[in-house]
């Protein structure tokens, strides 16, 4: 089948890498497929398979003011008929809120089927009103909308009355061996997180949940594995309650999952989620996992107290207590340890690619 999937750009993060794991394993089941991004491919940090064929419209520019906004949407509708036209798809999938809006309206008229793809808490997560307005006017004309969490259905069965809504989990792959690359960081015992850079991940939460943790325990250290805007802040709040040696921002790295597998704890600290990647990964390679409620994605991934633990969102003690108990339990991390990689067999890639399946057929007309 030809598909042809859309996604504002392929630069680090949860959606792009769900995007590159649904794309190649897309490709390597025989299906030709077509993955077009607003952004240029100069800009992806996710490579994909070379049978996946790139195209980069290079048209995510800032605005200026609400009619350059106007001007440039128009621009990228546009562009992105064009484009979609050109790849002749069965179907087309689109990724996050405002690029759905985009690839609805550019497909009108083409006959084509389209799923849209919330990728995040749409409760939590809030756009701007003119694309809320959006949303809910060009959604029910998609042929499904598929949220990564019940939450996301449950919003979109809201008003979209008269097509398929459903949930489809993120899927995960069993991690390859690791490759040998230097430390980011010095020997010993180690909390791990992954993410943007920015409040919504609430890494500041999580630092002065370390600082509480470590009282005890000072050879552990907290390694951050991502950018954004908030590096000036979390390493300003590092610096003022005297972890600079202890707290590590290394950046992006190419290469997540051989860094995770050098840690001892992961901790997602985050405000809101919708089915978090950096927690499937870290739980593949075998890690005692903390996570705060932050969304269904986390209850839907963990299993309390069986392979993972979850604290309440938003609350320093509790996440400082269960990070404190973890680094004085080996015993406790490594049982945690042992049960975490079951999410491969629950969330596999071979598992989820047969839903998606099933969805196609579903929304893809027969051939005449």
């Amino acid at each position: 089948m030809r598909l042809t999937l859309v996604i504002h750009g392929m630069s680090a993060g949860g959606a792009e890498r769900v995007m590159q794991v649904l794309a190649n394993g897309w490709a390597a089941a025989g299906h030709a497929v077509t993955l077009i991004t607003l952004d240029r491919v100069e800009d992806d940090f996710y490579a994909c398979d070379p049978r996946v064929r790139r195209v980069g419209l290079g048209l995510k520019a800032d605005s200026a003011g609400p009619l350059q906004a106007l001007t440039n949407n128009l621009a990228r509708v546009a562009g992105l008929r064009r484009a979609i036209k050109d790849s002749r798809p069965r179907v087309v999938v689109s990724f996050t809120d405002q690029t759905n809006v985009l690839t609805i309206l550019a497909s009108r008229g083409l006959g084509l089927p389209v799923i849209a793809c919330e990728h995040t808490d749409p409760n939590r997560h809030r756009v701007p009103a003119p694309w809320a307005w959006l949303r809910r006017r060009t959604y029910p004309r998609a042929a499904a909308v598929v949220g990564v969490t019940r939450a996301a259905e449950e919003f979109a069965g809201g008003f979209v009355k008269n097509r398929p809504v459903l949930t489809l989990p993120n899927p995960i792959a069993p991690p390859p061996p690791p490759a040998d690359l230097p430390r980011l960081w010095p020997e010993g015992p180690t909390v791990v997180a992954m993410g943007r850079l920015d409040p919504g991940k609430n890494f500041a939460l999580l630092i002065r949940a370390f600082a509480l943790a470590r009282a005890n325990h000072p050879q552990w250290r907290l390694v951050i594995l991502g950018e954004g805007p908030e590096r000036p802040r979390l390493e300003t709040l590092a610096t003022e309650l005297d972890l600079g040696p202890w707290v590590h921002l290394p950046g992006r790295v190419a290469d997540p999952l051989t860094h995770l597998r050098r840690a001892e704890i992961f901790t997602l600290s985050s405000d809101y989620e919708g089915f978090p990647m950096s927690l499937l990964e870290a739980m593949s390679c075998g890690l005692a996992v903390v996570a705060t409620d932050c969304g269904t994605g986390v209850r839907e991934i963990i299993n309390p107290g069986v392979d993972g633990l979850i604290v309440p969102r938003g609350r320093l003690d509790p996440l400082a207590q269960a990070l404190e108990n973890l680094m004085a339990d080996p015993a406790r991390r490594a049982t945690l340890s042992q049960a975490a990689p079951r999410v491969c067999a629950r969330f596999s890639l071979e598992r989820v690619l047969g839903l998606w399946d099933q969805l196609f057929h579903q929304v893809v007309p027969p051939r005449p």
